[in-house]
């Protein structure tokens, strides 16, 4: 049997027209070619599927099965390339995505998120929190697409382009005497308890603050260490010590802790978008890349606080 998808194409014009004359002319082919390959039909599907008569043209009743079923294999071959067009097109399938606690709150992050959203709903967004770390080996092993994480060394498998460029802010109780200066140095803040990141979290802020005050001679000396940044705002906030986050997170703001200007201009931290160099993107993960790249362009050069 080597029934083609035109043999059922001529076959479902003639049936509906029940007129080889006018099914060629709907097929913009000429008759004696149609007759002759619906004549072949027939003896590949090894029954009559017309009553001919000089008159008239009917199908039979192997004919009006043999109708209902191409049309559903004719419907389901359209659908099968619509969803391969709609999967290369980058408008259904899955994405798969790392992102660090701060990045749902850099606006040009969640703007894209909400708008690719909109464009592509068919698309399954999967986020994974996750520290920057943590990020590295799924990201070069090709288990997430993409990654958002703060400025770290990264592998040569990995390729990366800034999103956010933005200033560290000291996180000050309300009632401490550094919480209504107009700006705080880093000396000051190394001086106070401190409250941060467990250094086996894992994540690149941990490195990033310390070594940027490393290079002040502002030793902290930490009171406190977590797994989270909403944890270290609590206890920053419950008067347990002074500490550093990027200024995405000032969006969190609670009665008992000010937000302060940090007097260094080196104080600030990057959020990279990051993807493997070896493991070729979605369309979905392209279409994404560019949206956020785009949205980020206005946020890559933030002023100081």
């Amino acid at each position: 049997m080597n029934i083609e998808l035109r043999h059922l194409r001529y076959f479902v014009a003639v049936a509906e027209e029940l007129h080889f004359g006018r099914a060629a002319a709907r097929l913009n082919i000429s008759q004696p070619p149609l007759s002759q390959q619906i004549q072949i039909l027939e003896q590949q599907v090894g029954a009559r599927l017309f009553a001919r008569t000089n008159r008239s043209v009917s199908l039979t009743e192997a004919g009006r099965q043999f109708l209902a079923d191409s049309r559903q294999i004719l419907l389901q071959v359209s659908e099968a390339a619509a969803r391969a067009n709609r999967l290369h097109n980058g408008e259904t399938g899955e994405l798969h995505i790392g992102f660090t606690s701060s990045a749902p709150f850099i606006k040009a992050v969640s703007d894209t998120l909400s708008t690719f959203r909109q464009r592509y709903p068919d698309v399954h967004i999967q986020t994974r929190e996750t520290n920057t770390r943590e990020q590295i080996s799924p990201l070069t092993e090709g288990a997430l697409e993409l990654g958002l994480m703060r400025n770290t060394l990264l592998p040569d498998t990995l390729d990366w382009q800034v999103i956010l460029r933005e200033p560290l802010l000291a996180m000050i109780h309300r009632d401490h005497p550094l919480a209504d200066k107009p700006e705080v140095s880093l000396v000051e803040l190394g001086k106070e308890p401190f409250v941060f990141f467990d250094p086996h979290v894992g994540t690149g802020l941990y490195d990033d603050i310390l070594g940027l005050m490393r290079r002040y001679d502002a030793v902290p000396t930490i009171t406190q260490e977590v797994g989270e940044a909403m944890t270290i705002i609590g206890l920053v906030a419950s008067g347990l010590g002074v500490s550093i986050l990027p200024a995405s997170f000032r969006r969190v703001q609670l009665y008992e802790m000010r937000w302060v200007p940090i007097a260094e201009e080196d104080a600030v931290s990057e959020m990279w978008l990051v993807w493997s160099k070896h493991h070729e993107l979605s369309q979905a993960a392209e279409r994404f890349k560019q949206q956020l790249l785009n949205a980020a362009k206005v946020s890559v050069s933030l002023p100081k606080v």
